[in-house]
């Protein structure tokens, strides 16, 4: 007696399509070969494509469910042929969009394939975003096996033709059924479709071409550079199987926080404490510049608050010329304690001012 297909996803007979595909979903995930390396997990991948091919399509479902078969010919592949009925193709596309985090390629392709693009996340300090660096990185990818040439083969050997499909990467299963004769063209098992096999792989990547290898790479980073911004290293990425292109390197920047400068795109800030006596009469001071120092010039008078600019102080464009400016926030440093001196040369001051009278309290407009 032949196995419930519900059964093998886990349902009952009055599973609606959307908890037939869910249940497909799940149990792929948990199943195929890629990801499950246990013994028999191929074997019940295959019984779970095979459900999902005639559960998802309403003719095959509806003669499933009345007379108990229904026609099963893309099996006859080693289940390669399912990705010919509707939405099939596209559902496992799904999956691994799911799984993987991205789109991937048939694991029945075993043709040259591209490489996949790989991330790398880096940390740089202000200063270095308004100068610009170079920095090397370290990163694990795929490299080209040298042996092989990324073809796969042994040295001094090559691919030669599937026996099984004679080079056209399909075949031909013709099933008998109930119901008559049923053909289908399905993707050949023995070589993947590429029409080729390897009849002796190579030692060091086993037959893919590629393989695990570290490598140092320097990039540079332009000036002005800000959180966010992504660099493109091509060629940097992981190699194809099989001979496949190099995919590429993506460095993605972000910029720590300074322990004095806040910065606003291409501008910076940063505030400067000086004594309330200076503020009043002015003076010259050396302010900290990224990179350095610079004079700047503080009128007398000038009130807590108080925002100077220095042009040009500020970080490089990244896609123009010149720089942001510096903006230089004046704060008031009061003493805490009076020498009686001190104390008597203020009352005077006060008094010279008029300030020793007041009576109304003066209120600051908001507006």
């Amino acid at each position: 007696m032949s196995e419930d297909l519900y059964a093998v996803l886990g349902l009952d007979r009055s599973a609606s399509d959307t908890e037939i595909k869910k249940a497909y979903r799940k149990q792929a995930r948990k199943y195929h070969p890629d990801v499950n390396k246990d013994p028999g997990a191929e074997a019940e991948f295959k019984k779970i494509q095979k459900a999902y091919a005639i559960l998802s399509d309403p003719q095959r479902k509806t003669q499933y469910d009345q007379f108990g078969v229904a026609d099963d010919s893309a099996a006859g592949a080693g289940g390669a042929g399912f990705g010919g009925f509707g939405g099939f193709g596209d559902s496992l596309d799904d999956i691994f969009d799911s799984f993987f985090g991205g789109s991937r390629r048939s694991s029945r392709s075993r043709g040259p394939q591209s490489g996949e693009d790989l991330r790398y996340d880096l940390e740089i300090t202000l200063e270095e975003a308004a100068s610009g660096v170079q920095r090397d990185l370290t990163i694990y990818h795929m490299a080209r096996c040298e042996p092989c040439g990324g073809k796969g083969a042994e040295a001094g050997t090559s691919h030669v033709t599937c026996d099984r499909c004679k080079g056209a990467g399909q075949v031909k299963v013709v099933q008998q059924t109930m119901l008559g004769s049923f053909s289908q063209v399905s993707t050949c098992s023995a070589c993947q479709g590429s029409g080729k096999i390897i009849k002796n792989p190579c030692k060091q990547c086993s037959g893919r071409g590629v393989y695990k290898q570290k490598k140092t790479i320097s990039v540079d980073i332009p000036a002005g550079v800000d959180n966010g911004v992504k660099l493109r290293v091509s060629g940097a990425g992981n190699h194809g199987e099989l001979g496949g292109s190099a995919g590429d390197l993506y460095v993605f920047v972000s910029v720590s926080e300074h322990q004095y400068f806040e910065r606003d795109d291409g501008d910076i800030r940063v505030e400067v404490t000086l004594p309330y006596t200076q503020m009043l009469l002015g003076t010259d001071i050396q302010v900290p510049i990224l990179g350095g120092e610079a004079k700047l010039s503080v009128p007398s008078n000038s009130q807590p608050g108080t925002v100077l600019r220095m042009k040009g102080k500020g970080i490089p464009h990244l896609k123009g010329y010149g720089r942001g400016h510096q903006y230089v926030i004046l704060k008031a440093s009061f003493p805490k304690r009076l020498s009686p001196k001190e104390r008597t040369l203020l009352e005077q001051l006060a008094e010279l001012r008029g300030d020793s009278n007041l009576e109304d309290v003066l209120l600051t407009q908001r507006y």
